[in-house]
């Protein structure tokens, strides 16, 4: 088997959401050789930068946190679809040709992959887009981008996808990546009652 990584590499100076220098992690010396005897540091981050798992909780008052997402569902065969042709939002008319099962975790690889800038030729998914698969009953929806949705006022992709219990998995990257069949090990750390968590994302493909 191959296993293949498609997680943001985690380091002050990475894109961010908007490119808010704000949301950059923070990586401080809490120690060091030789006087400390060891090496130590401590990470400062939002648990929205890079590549991440979105809670209900996100986009829901009262939603559950990250703690109650059930694993196995982030251990799981995806599919990951070509959309590197798509500018603007992807929509409706974009998702209904592909081959989609109900069940299925479908990634979402875009041009956004073949950039390290977040800005307003980021593609997103739209909200006719989210419509479309939640009436094809996917399990879960990732995308390259860091945000799946951007400008809605009532963010209805967020909603609509949590409302009906699809996951959503930002900041992936895919341009290495073909489009196909693969297993998804997307784990989300164990952050009790947050809104959201870091994911190491990794691909395992069958030999």
């Amino acid at each position: 088997m191959r296993v293949i990584d498609i997680s943001m590499p985690i380091h002050e100076g990475m894109e961010t959401y908007r490119n808010d220098p704000a949301r950059r992690p923070r990586i401080a010396a809490v120690r060091r050789f030789p006087e400390g005897g060891v090496n130590e540091s401590e990470l400062s981050m939002n648990v929205h930068t890079g590549t991440h798992l979105d809670a209900p909780l996100h986009m829901v008052d009262g939603g559950e946190g990250i703690d109650a997402i059930d694993p196995a569902r982030l251990v799981t065969r995806c599919r990951v679809v070509d959309l590197t042709g798509v500018r603007g939002p992807v929509r409706r008319r974009d998702l209904e040709p592909l081959d989609v099962a109900a069940g299925a975790f479908v990634l979402l690889k875009t041009a956004n992959s073949f950039t390290d800038v977040d800005g307003d030729a980021t593609v997103t998914l739209a909200a006719d887009g989210a419509e479309c698969l939640v009436e094809r009953g996917v399990a879960g929806v990732g995308i390259d981008a860091l945000g799946i949705e951007r400008g809605q006022p009532g963010h209805e992709t967020h909603r609509t996808l949590i409302g009906a219990d699809v996951l959503v998995l930002e900041g992936l990257r895919l341009a290495h990546v073909p489009a196909g069949e693969y297993t998804l090990i997307a784990l989300p750390l164990l952050l009790r009652g947050a809104d959201g968590a870091p994911v190491r994302a990794v691909l395992v493909e069958d030999l």
